[in-house]
């Protein structure tokens, strides 16, 4: 437009001019012709402009999605008080605020009536979706008879890795994972700093010849050394079992479980042997094969003996019976000694806990209901409500005992976590090797004598 107007106006003038001349009168002379002149005149080039067509869009609507299934899962736990009790009903609650269609139906039952009732369904080939369980020998021969879900393929990496590793093998068999911890404990010396001070021991041992080394130092300082209540017999049980996890490792007790060895090999009668060092040091307190564990803690906790081999449990039962209803002040923990020349590690753990498995029809749901309960959140809030020590990691921060702090940090570092022999095992074989071990503590009988009378019950009642 701007290259066409002033051309086009000087044409315009000059077509007025002429409209003018011609209307004059005729008898004027004519007026000489214009002079002509040429002009060039740029036209611009038509630029075509796209047109933008409207281009009616598909609109996609989705389809209303069909409602989730209706799915009921059968919880069956043996919390019957609060904290507990209150607790994993708000986590069923909080999981079926999330999850509409699903119900989670909770039965609480006292322990004992828990394992009569679970034996009557079990029977009956129809366990609850989820349960409580212990883990070891009890569920080993649920996941034998079928009666559990194999949940392996469900554990994805992220899952599998937020638990301590050592603690989700006592819910597995064969390489197959049947369900997972819930909170797990450990037995470790709990010692008296200040009787050890005392005695110039100013570290803890790490290996057996170092332990009795500190025995006899305790001993030379006029200090019982180690508090013991062995008419509970499972209490000095956790001596000779710890030296035999020590001494054969994770593979000897397998082999004897397994029935590919036995529970007379070597590193049982080793066991027993070493035991019978230490008992020759005379390290307990006068009259230790009458009394019972809570006298064994009293006597610890009266600041009478500087040690004693204990649960996680110790710290507060010790306090309860000694006279002032405070126990030791200066309190600490430390792993049962190394065997030199032993299969196990320093990190291998004895010990116990709580956990879920997965009965065999469970559905989905309760796959994923077990995931949320162990989720690092949902472990810390159970921590921090002292309902036991969390087995994912990250969810310790709620623990607020230090010394549960202790205890966590050492078997979340167990890579082999041994559930108590007397708990894994039948009970048959478990009440055997109690009574075997009692009988090396009373003289009775040798090494070699004892854990022939494990494995007799050995091949009595497993096969």
């Amino acid at each position: 437009m701007r290259t066409l107007a002033r051309p086009l106006f000087v044409l315009m003038i000059l077509a007025t001019l002429l409209a003018i001349a011609s209307c004059a009168a005729p008898t004027a002379p004519p007026a000489p012709p214009p002079q002509v002149v040429q002009q060039t005149v740029v036209v611009p080039q038509t630029v075509a402009v796209p047109q933008t067509v409207a281009v009616p869009q598909t609109v996609v609507v989705p389809a209303t999605p069909a409602p989730a299934k209706k799915v009921e899962v059968n919880w069956w736990h043996i919390s019957t008080k609060d904290p507990g009790l209150t607790y994993w009903q708000k986590l069923a609650d909080d999981y079926m605020a999330t999850h509409p269609n699903v119900t989670i139906k909770i039965t609480v039952l006292e322990n004992e009536a828990f394992k009569t009732k679970l034996t009557t369904v079990m029977q009956s080939g129809s366990p609850p979706d989820i349960f409580q369980s212990w883990g070891g020998g009890t569920m080993v021969e649920q996941a034998k008879a079928g009666l559990l879900k194999d949940i392996t393929a469900n554990m994805d990496d992220a899952w599998k890795g937020s638990f301590a590793p050592g603690a989700l093998a006592v819910y597995s068999y064969q390489g197959k994972q049947y369900g997972v911890p819930w909170d797990m404990g450990m037995v470790g010396w709990w010692y008296n700093k200040d009787l050890f001070a005392k005695a110039g021991i100013d570290k803890t041992p790490t290996t057996w010849t170092e332990f009795l080394a500190a025995v006899k130092k305790l001993k030379a300082a006029g200090i019982t050394p180690i508090a013991l209540g062995e008419k509970d017999s499972w209490t000095g049980m956790h001596i000779w079992s710890y030296l035999a996890t020590r001494i054969g490792g994770q593979a000897a007790f397998e082999a004897a479980l397994n029935r590919k060895g036995s529970f007379a090999d070597p590193p049982f009668v080793q066991a027993g042997e070493k035991l019978k060092e230490l008992i020759a040091l005379d390290p307990f307190q006068p009259g230790y094969l009458g009394a019972t564990h809570d006298e064994m803690q009293a006597t610890f906790g009266n600041g009478k003996a500087a040690m004693e081999l204990s649960g996680q449990w110790a710290p507060s039962v010790e306090s309860a019976n000694a006279a002032d209803k405070k126990g030791v002040a200066n309190l600490g923990m430390f792993n049962f000694p190394a065997v030199e020349g032993g299969a196990g590690a320093v990190t291998d753990v004895v010990g116990g806990g709580n956990g879920f498995a997965i009965g065999k029809n469970a559905p989905p749901e309760a796959i994923d209901f077990a995931k949320y309960l162990t989720t690092a959140s949902a472990q810390s809030q159970m921590a921090s409500l002292a309902m036991g020590i969390p087995v994912v990691k990250g969810s310790e921060v709620g623990l607020k005992d230090p010394n549960m702090v202790e205890v966590q940090k050492a078997f979340a570092a167990a890579k082999y976590f041994q559930l108590y022999y007397d708990q894994f095992l039948p009970s048959a074989v478990g009440d055997a090797i109690n009574a075997s071990v009692q009988t090396i503590f009373a003289g009775t009988a040798t090494p070699q004598q004892a854990a022939q009378a494990i494995e007799d019950a050995a091949k009595k009642n497993m096969k």
